[in-house]
C-alpha cells in the first residue's frame, strides 16, 4: 500500500519521506523518524506474506517472525513518534493492518492472524492513551485489496478465487489501492480530528 499512499499524499501537496526498509532492527524505527525530523503524520505500512500452520505445527521461528515484522516495529514507530507529536500539540498515526482477526479465518492462518490482531489491539490501546494529547492513532484493517503481497493481479485468473470472492465478499470485487490511500488521507487529515483508536475495516464488507 505504500506507493499509492505516497502518490496520493504528494498529489495533495504533502512532503513525504518514504522508507521501504523492514524496520526489524530494534533501533531502526526511531532512526527513520530521526532522519525525518518534525512530522505531522506517520503512516506505518508493515506486512509479511501470510504464513500457514496448524496450531500443533506452529514453528517458534515462524511465530516470532510475524511479530518481528509487523508488531514490534509498529510499537517502536508509535513510541518514537508520540512524544514529539505531543510536544508540537498533536499529530496523526495511521497503521495499515488487516481485518483477518475480525472474523474467523481458515485455521491454518492462526500465527499470521494473531500477529495482525496484536497490531489492532495496540492501535486501540495506544489511540485511547494518546487521545488526550491530540495524537490520533488509527488503523486501516484491510483485506481483499489489490496488492502484490496478498492479492496480486494474477490471482483473478484463478477460478476458485473468483468464486470465493463472490461468495465471501459482499462487494464481490477486490478493493483498489487508491481506496486504501483515500482512507489513509482522511485519517491523516484534519477531517478526522475526532477519530481516536479506531480499527476501520476496508474489506468490501467481508468482516
Amino acid at each position: 500500500m505504500g506507493p499509492p499512499i505516497v502518490k496520493l499524499f504528494r498529489e495533495e501537496g504533502a512532503e513525504v519521506l518514504a522508507d521501504a526498509s523492514t524496520l526489524i532492527g530494534a533501533t531502526e524505527p526511531a532512526e527513520v523518524l530521526d532522519r525525518a525530523g518534525d512530522i505531522d503524520v506517520l503512516v506505518a505500512n508493515l506486512d509479511l506474506a501470510a504464513y500457514a500452520a496448524r496450531v500443533r505445527d506452529i514453528d517458534d521461528d515462524q511465530w516470532m517472525a510475524g511479530f518481528d515484522a509487523m508488531v514490534h516495529p509498529l510499537m517502536r514507530l508509535v513510541r518514537a513518534a508520540a512524544q514529539p507529536m505531543i510536544d508540537r500539540g498533536g499529530g496523526s498515526i495511521v497503521a495499515l493492518t488487516s481485518s483477518s482477526p475480525l472474523r474467523r479465518m481458515r485455521p491454518q492462518a492462526t500465527s499470521y492472524v494473531t500477529a495482525r490482531a496484536a497490531q489492532n489491539a495496540f492501535v486501540r490501546s495506544a489511540g485511547h492513551e494518546l487521545a488526550a494529547h491530540h495524537v490520533r492513532v488509527n488503523a486501516i484493517a484491510q483485506n481483499f485489496v489489490e496488492n502484490e503481497t496478498y492479492y496480486p493481479p494474477s490471482i483473478m485468473e484463478n477460478e476458485k478465487f473468483r468464486d470465493r470472492l463472490k461468495s465471501e465478499v459482499p462487494a464481490q470485487r477486490l478493493g483498489t489501492p487508491r481506496e486504501t490511500a483515500e482512507l489513509a488521507l482522511f485519517l491523516a487529515s484534519d477531517a478526522s480530528t475526532f477519530t481516536f483508536g479506531q480499527v476501520i475495516s476496508l474489506d468490501g464488507g467481508w468482516s
